[in-house]
């Protein structure tokens, strides 16, 4: 791959400007949906060479913009240059030439990991391609690749500095509210994260591009499984160094072909607006609330914000979502001494605003959780089971924060459930969905939506009573399934149980540290 490039597509739907770019930029989500050719160019061709090339089978051109190896100048790489190949029909997709490997077979590339300090050095870069992508007016959600140069995979500590440097721009890029992307050969770097694609706690890279100069122009291949980056997640550069005339213009190439799409929303919890799910969690011992923001494969403790304090009073707190529908997120909790139910509103810098009286009707109430908009009129509901009856009702969300008259969704038996959560559209239906444990047996039940009501429940898990605090955690992976979280009681584990649509997949432990954190939202 050339030394610097972002590669353009083919234009659709451009997003409105993002408020954290420069007044001066254009901002867009950048490549955003596009499959077909692609060519990159070590230095950003020119206007006229790019309508130029409008002839040519490419929709798409890749320009290198930023990192301290980069290795030709981009005098025509601005902002303007961006909004007008945009406005003409391209797309971009941004690559970064920071720091290679110390054991990097690319002679010329003089920046070095160093082993000793790879993830600082990886979340620096992070950080530096963030801004060099703002001030171009590449806007978060764009999805940033490393360009990684071959380097030798018999060096285990070179290896290992790569994959500590890789996750630290991964997970910095997700806090950025950028996606991230990683390029280099199939027998060094690609042959590495293929390895540790499913290590529990390593944040890989969200698409992948790997370099097979095969001249065969796909996107599959035998050494990255057929599971692994899809679906949408994949280019390759499949014809190196070479140059080609268009439209009458001559440009020194490589040669790629795309697939990629956007990542499915996180659609819960995304408290600080980043595009990933996040956890709020109570200090037991302190009654303080903390934001420990999520970036798709932990819980970052080193991140976590108050959000407020004074909640020991509160014996249910609870993520209801958006209900006054200002974009931000919401809780509701009661008072442990007389059961009145108040409604905190998220506020722009994420801690909660000045709380509202709900209900005074809620002390008789348990299992209290936010479900969603289970009756699809547009405000976030909750339900509650009531110890008297043992009835499950919904409480349903109303103009003006507030909410209407409830109904029972599930006559008797509710108290032999305990550790209700909604988990939004589980199994992708179009109604979103409530998982509850059966106290007895530990036995995990799917009770799927059905427009302001629940249909018959499906046993998808077993062995849950050793978990408490479920929540629904979004699609806390972005992989297009919501999953849940919970805490593992032996050890304080919080743990991620990713869906499937129909069921969960194996346990990933996010943080450790939960044994004294309780209520989670």
């Amino acid at each position: 791959m050339f030394c610097v490039a972002v590669v353009l597509l083919s234009a659709t739907t451009l997003t409105r400007a993002d408020a954290t770019v420069t007044a001066t930029a254009a901002a867009t989500v950048q490549p955003g949906t596009f499959s077909g050719p692609a060519f990159d160019a070590c230095t950003a061709p020119s206007s006229a060479s790019m309508a130029a090339w409008k002839a040519s089978p490419y929709k798409a051109v890749g320009i290198y913009f930023g990192g301290n190896n980069r290795g030709c100048t981009q005098a025509n790489l601005t902002a303007e240059w961006v909004r007008t190949q945009v406005a003409a029909g391209w797309r971009l997709i941004p690559l970064y030439v920071g720091p290679q490997a110390s054991c990097t077979l690319a002679t010329k590339k003089k920046n070095l990991i160093d082993n000793a300090k790879a993830a600082a050095q990886g979340a620096a870069a992070a950080q530096d391609a963030a801004a060099q992508a703002r001030a171009l007016g590449l806007a978060a959600q764009s999805v940033l690749i490393y360009d990684m140069e071959a380097y030798k995979n018999g060096d285990a500590a070179c290896r290992s500095g790569v994959l500590a440097f890789m996750g630290a721009w991964t997970a910095r890029l997700h806090d950025l509210g950028y996606l991230s992307g990683f390029y280099s050969s199939m027998g060094s770097g690609v042959a590495d994260q293929v390895a540790n694609y499913a290590v529990p706690g390593y944040v890989r890279p969200d698409y992948i591009d790997f370099a097979r100069w095969d001249q065969v122009a796909t996107v599959t291949d035998a050494g990255i499984p057929a599971g692994h980056w899809t679906p949408h997640r994949r280019m390759k550069q499949y014809h190196g160094d070479h140059k080609e005339t268009w439209g009458g213009v001559t440009i020194n190439i490589d040669s790629n072909l795309v697939d990629f799409a956007p990542l499915p929303a996180a659609k819960l919890a995304d408290y600080n607006r980043n595009g990933w799910s996040d956890v709020l969690a109570r200090t037991s011992s302190t009654g303080n609330l903390f934001l420990y923001p999520g970036n798709g494969t932990y819980a970052d403790e080193k991140a976590r914000k108050k959000v407020g304090g004074g909640w020991k009073s509160m014996n249910a707190l609870v993520r209801i979502g958006d209900l006054n529908r200002d974009g931000y997120t919401d809780v509701v909790a009661r008072v442990a001494s007389n059961g009145y139910l108040y409604f905190y509103p998220g506020k722009s810098d994420g801690k909660l605003g000045a709380r509202k009286l709900l209900s005074k009707s809620f002390k008789k109430m348990r299992e209290i959780t936010a479900i969603g908009d289970l009756n699809k009129d547009g405000y976030a509901d909750l339900i509650a089971a009531q110890t008297s009856n043992h009835n499950l009702y919904l409480y349903p969300g109303a103009k003006g924060t507030k909410l209407g008259t409830r109904k029972v969704i599930g006559a008797g038996g509710w108290h032999t459930m305990s550790e209700l959560a909604g988990v939004g559209d589980f199994n992708r239906d179009g109604h979103v969905d409530l998982v509850a444990r059966q106290t007895s047996t530990g036995k995990l039940f799917l009770c799927p939506g059905r427009a302001g009501a629940l249909g018959t429940k499906k046993q998808i898990a077993t062995g849950w009573n050793g978990m408490r605090d479920l929540i629904g955690a979004g699609d806390f992976d972005r992989d297009g399934y919501t999953d849940l979280a919970a805490v593992l009681k032996s050890n304080g584990s919080l743990t991620l149980y990713r869906g499937t649509g129909t069921g969960l997949r194996p346990g990933l432990r996010l943080a450790t540290g939960y044994g004294g954190r309780s209520p989670l939202l």
